[in-house]
């Protein structure tokens, strides 16, 4: 039996509203825990991490976002998302969209570890989270993804930048290695939403790093996961500064863009896929820049948002979002 379930949590609730709480651990770390639908990320959840996030500073060590429930999160709220795009809603899911952007730049900046416990589904928003943390330690069964291409988006929480920034981090900045074929991996998992069948294989695919823990036997996670919390705190954590990210640029981009045309050809991808992959491409090369071009974190997240508001407003990706709504199975239109 986890620490969430266990009675004595009764009364050590913090902080709650209609999707999350904040719950203290003991031993100076706390846990933010949803309780929506599927563990769906909403505004409310949003909140409620800014809140942790601020309580942390203050008030504990260290911070662990984890559930005692089977799946960590399904992702967004994808109704809501196309109800808003119906009615033309476009400033307010700007506004979400850079509120969750915002909450995982604080994750990844934060002065003390936040440690994410990902376990079963872990898919799009839910994943982005978890690629935002100090490290993670997830449950054997994690089934996680960037999945946003199969319903006709990017991910735009920073999850396209993480994983630009991961594969640059497999080799020493003084290293004049080409980056195209690092790159090349890193969107094929994203444009073919490639879904973990373990935690193992998320550590292949480079949604878990070396560093990061597994736990064997999911009733023990979160205890865990607030060990390797509290063990981060007490080495003497310290957040990495912002960093610089090199990119691909404009000749990067154009050798992305012609695979993606030679698929296509091939009858390997639909001509949606290809307007997706051709936004996530430009995302992951860094836009209309000269390869080589060294960028900020928040330069590619601003091109992850203005691709993810764009590819909404295809008439495609709605109807992706809205059959995936109905029958619970992706649409290749």
């Amino acid at each position: 039996m986890t620490i969430l379930n266990d009675r004595s949590e009764v009364g050590r609730e913090i902080e709650r509203n209609a999707s999350a709480s904040l719950v203290d651990l003991g031993d100076g770390a706390a846990c933010v825990v949803f309780h929506s639908k599927l563990n769906t990320l909403d505004l409310d959840i949003v909140q409620m991490l800014e809140t942790a996030l601020d309580h942390l500073e203050r008030d504990f060590a260290a911070l662990v976002i984890g559930n005692p429930a089977k799946d960590f999160s399904v992702g967004g709220n994808l109704q809501l998302l196309l109800l808003g795009a119906a009615e033309g809603r476009w400033d307010e899911i700007d506004r979400a969209v850079r509120q969750f952007q915002h909450v995982t730049l604080r994750i990844r900046r934060a002065p003390k570890p936040v440690i994410g416990a990902p376990v079963g589904r872990t898919l799009a928003g839910g994943a982005e989270l978890c690629l935002a943390c100090t490290r993670l330690q997830a449950a054997a069964e994690t089934y996680m993804g960037l999945v946003e291409s199969g319903v006709g988006l990017i991910p735009a929480g920073g999850g396209t930048m993480e994983m630009v920034k991961r594969v640059q981090a497999r080799i020493p900045p003084e290293v004049g290695v080409d980056l195209l074929p690092l790159i090349q991996w890193a969107f094929e998992t994203l444009s073919l939403a490639k879904v973990s069948r373990s935690a193992c294989e998320a550590k292949a695919w480079g949604y878990l790093r070396e560093g990061d823990g597994i736990t064997m036997k999911a009733g023990r996670l979160i205890e865990d996961a607030k060990d390797a919390a509290l063990a981060a705190a007490r080495l003497g954590y310290r957040p990495s500064e912002p960093g610089r990210i090199r990119v691909i640029g404009q000749r990067g981009r154009a050798a992305l863009w012609a695979l993606l045309y030679n698929l296509k050809t091939g009858g390997h991808i639909t001509p949606h896929d290809e307007v997706v992959g051709r936004k996530l491409a430009h995302v992951m090369a860094g836009g209309d820049v000269p390869e080589g071009t060294w960028v900020s974190e928040e330069y590619l997240l601003d091109l992850e948002r203005e691709a993810y508001l764009s590819l909404l407003g295809e008439a495609k990706t709605q109807e992706r979002i809205r059959h995936l709504l109905r029958t619970g199975a992706p649409l290749r239109n």
